[in-house]
């Protein structure tokens, strides 16, 4: 059995995390981390518990998890674990955090954009940007993973086969995207309580968000060479979810390609992805990837505009956070990608 343990259990990412892991066949959570609610049983917390277990949140260190743990999952803010995280600790577990601190390579632009100053940078280059479809044989090998956002998840899948394939003009990639509330977190900041989002849909961080580097820095590897998106969140009122709905223009390559055989194009770079369903007759739903691990892509060309669009939608806190989290666990230690993480929607919800 692999021993786990979640740093930031009461976060809706860390939640997600504690939940599907107690159902995974080959892993016993050792230890349920909290700082805010230290010393309480976790079915205090969060109700949905009570005869599922009996464990009690516990502010350990990380140095005390890791003599404990084969894995540590980390669900902090940002600017937390590149402080908390030596190679001593790596030595003896791997870890998977959920943050921002490990994602981005270049740490000048972490710091422009996170305004915050990072303090693991003899670490960086240890850890591998955990997007599984595009990065498994090195995971294969990490023992510190940075796992993606959950805009970027969506977002570079949605992009990656028009990208890698040089079909797009690199600095027309424009991403307008929707979330749903837990995507903020799990606070009572004022703009996220209900009389305040529901019955509107509104822009924010407009051309400053944090996951735009993270996005260029995947889909620049993708490319070959530098390129830059314009990309603008929106909150939308629902529990969770994304879609993302991303135009580009098409290049001279791209131009050959029919809107056929651009599905084509994406079934076949996509082909061995279970977590990867490319739509060919409908546009994705979030409601039918809602509380799984699956990622929904469909692909649409404007001639008249010679516009690729692309439209993704992910659940924010599975495949954007903890089913990734758990696929990248499971690709470490060499287990089958879908355990644990093998369900789908529930349906009405």
């Amino acid at each position: 059995m692999i021993k786990a343990a979640i740093v930031g259990a009461t976060g809706y990412a860390g939640q997600e995390l504690l939940r599907l892991l107690l159902r995974h066949p080959e892993v016993e959570v050792v230890s349920i981390g909290s700082r805010t609610y230290d010393g309480q049983k976790m079915e205090d917390v969060y109700p949905l518990y009570k005869h599922v277990t009996k464990d009690i949140c516990k502010n350990r260190t990380i140095e005390e998890l890791s003599s404990i743990a084969d894995v540590i999952f980390l669900a902090l803010p940002h600017g937390v674990a590149s402080g908390k995280i030596n190679d001593q600790i790596l030595d003896k577990c791997k870890i998977i955090d959920l943050g921002a601190d490990f994602r981005l390579k270049d740490l000048d632009i972490y710091e422009k954009w996170y305004k915050t100053e990072h303090h693991g940078r003899s670490l960086i280059n240890k850890s591998v940007y955990g997007l599984c479809e595009l990065h498994r044989d090195e995971i294969k090998k990490a023992q510190l993973i940075g796992n993606p956002g959950c805009y970027t998840t969506c977002s570079i899948l949605s992009l990656a086969p028009l990208v890698k394939n040089h079909l797009i003009q690199k600095d027309s990639i424009i991403i307008d995207a929707k979330s749903g509330v837990t995507g903020a977190g799990r606070n009572a900041q004022l703009p996220y309580m209900f009389c305040e989002c529901t019955e509107s849909v509104k822009p924010y961080k407009v051309g400053c968000h944090r996951h735009t580097p993270e996005i260029e820095q995947e889909l620049s590897l993708l490319n070959g060479e530098s390129l830059k998106v314009l990309f603008t969140p929106n909150l939308v009122p629902m529990n969770r979810g994304i879609s993302a709905l991303c135009y580009a223009t098409l290049n001279d390559a791209g131009k050959k390609y029919s809107e056929n055989e651009l599905n084509a194009l994406y079934h076949d770079f996509y082909k061995d992805e279970y977590f990867i369903r490319i739509l060919d007759d409908r546009i994705p739903d979030t409601k039918w990837v809602k509380g799984s691990n699956f990622c929904d892509i469909a692909i649409k060309v404007d001639h008249r505009t010679n516009r690729a669009i692309v439209i993704g939608a992910i659940d924010n806190l599975f495949k954007g956070a903890a089913g990734q989290a758990i696929q990248n666990m499971n690709i470490m230690f060499g287990l089958p990608e879908k355990t644990g993480i093998d369900l789908i929607t529930d349906y009405p919800v």
